[in-house]
């Protein structure tokens, strides 16, 4: 598989570490046990299109939001994750 990095280009998987789910949203600060246990093990296991998160550890060090189908590994989309691969593009 490869990922088509927004600031480096086109690269191949070893350069990238998976983070998961790009969708769960982190529990508050003061969140019960039940709601943090959740978001840390409860997770989807899609068998289709999923937003993920990936760090290009590699390259750029920058992370990104993939759209990826998780059965056939077509990437759809790669743009930068709200926060630091934000700030880079706008360089």
């Amino acid at each position: 598989m490869r990922i088509v990095c927004p600031f480096c280009g086109e690269r191949e998987l070893g350069e990238f570490t998976y983070l998961g789910d790009a969708k769960s949203a982190r529990p508050a600060a003061g969140a019960s046990e039940d709601e943090v246990f959740d978001y840390v093990y409860m997770r989807d296991n899609v068998a289709g299109p999923m937003s993920e998160y990936w760090y290009h550890g590699g390259g750029c060090r920058a992370w990104l939001k993939v759209a990826r189908n998780t059965l056939t590994h077509e990437i759809s989309s790669v743009e930068p994750a709200a926060g630091v691969g934000a700030k880079q593009a706008a360089r």
